[in-house]
């Protein structure tokens, strides 16, 4: 199945002031928005996050736990990929064809599910550039970083659930979807990444009792980890609370920076990750926080030093 990942994905919430500042700050462009109604939320190559109330009658109904998720549009690479999910998917469900041409149905553990050709633009963009002894990559006379660089979200990364079922929800993506997955952590669960997208994942699963069903955090990838750090930073200085991070990923080998968010779920930004073909062999590490990260900091205000109080003082 040549699917790329998640174009977008779509909340009903309970407070949409709250997350157009969050997710205007967090660096996404509003688009059609409207307190009242909500509206979509984009990134630098058009992938993002559409906005409704909780209680709005055009969107699929919510999960039995009442998560603010509610529903994945995963984006393939043309009309004879998204005729293979549909050949695939309508065996033993129902799949709906909309009018936009998009897909819809639910996956094995009722999440709802759309797919559509991908809407995303291709971005000509430079990634970030490391100068080093011997390999400096970065042009003469380029500075590495300014107060007023800029640090957007280029794409739509990837999305994490809290799922009750595991191998149920492993099943679907893996052997009706065509996922790979390319690690795992036990205790939690795999990393999975499509076929068409060589990221680390687009999805990780987390096996959680039923009630916690539902998205656990999502995530947009960043130019670099200097970016990462930059727009992390402001939205500490905006008064957004930090979950974890900065830091830097094992599996994945991503640098991370989570921040609770008003959508029911986390919100990361990412920068870096690794990327794996078919050739890939998966790795296993019990869950923790030794597989969780190579290393962590913790925000702080600037600071500069000094020269301290005068011996003996």
């Amino acid at each position: 199945m040549q699917i790329i990942g998640p174009d977008l994905l779509v909340f009903g919430v309970d407070d949409v002031p709250a997350c157009h500042e969050f997710l205007t700050a967090y660096g996404l462009e509003a688009i059609d928005y409207s307190p009242e109604k909500g509206g979509f939320f984009r990134s630098l190559d058009g992938t993002g996050l559409e906005i409704r109330r909780r209680d709005d009658p055009s969107l699929p109904p919510a999960l039995k736990t009442g998560n603010m998720l509610r529903m994945q549009v995963l984006g393939v690479v043309d009309e004879a990929a998204l005729e293979a999910v549909y050949a695939e998917l309508s065996k033993d469900r129902q799949v709906l064809r909309l009018a936009d041409g998009s897909l819809r149905t639910q996956d094995d553990q009722g999440f709802e599910l759309s797919f559509r050709v991908t809407t995303r633009t291709p971005l000509d963009l430079p990634a970030e550039l490391v100068n080093a002894p011997y390999d400096t990559r970065r042009p003469v006379n380029q500075i590495g970083v300014s107060e007023d660089m800029p640090a957007k979200p280029r794409t739509l990364s990837h999305v994490v659930l809290f799922v009750p079922d595991l191998d149920v929800a492993v099943g679907f993506y893996r052997d009706r979807l065509g996922f790979r997955i390319t690690d795992t952590l036990t205790g939690a669960g795999p990393f999975l990444r499509p076929q068409a997208n060589p990221d680390h994942h687009s999805h990780f699963f987390i096996r959680t009792p039923p009630y916690m069903q539902g998205c656990e955090h999502l995530a947009f990838h960043m130019g670099g980890p200097t970016e990462l750090l930059m727009a992390g930073s402001r939205m500490m200085r905006g008064g957004f609370e930090s979950f974890w991070g900065p830091g830097r990923h094992k599996f994945g080998s991503n640098w991370f920076w989570y921040f609770k968010s008003p959508l029911g779920c986390n919100v990361e930004f990412d920068a870096d990750m690794d990327t794996h073909d078919d050739d890939w062999a998966p790795r296993e590490a019990p869950m923790g926080p030794e597989a969780a990260q190579a290393f962590v900091f913790q925000y702080r205000e600037k600071w500069a030093p000094g020269p301290g109080p005068k011996p003996g003082a």
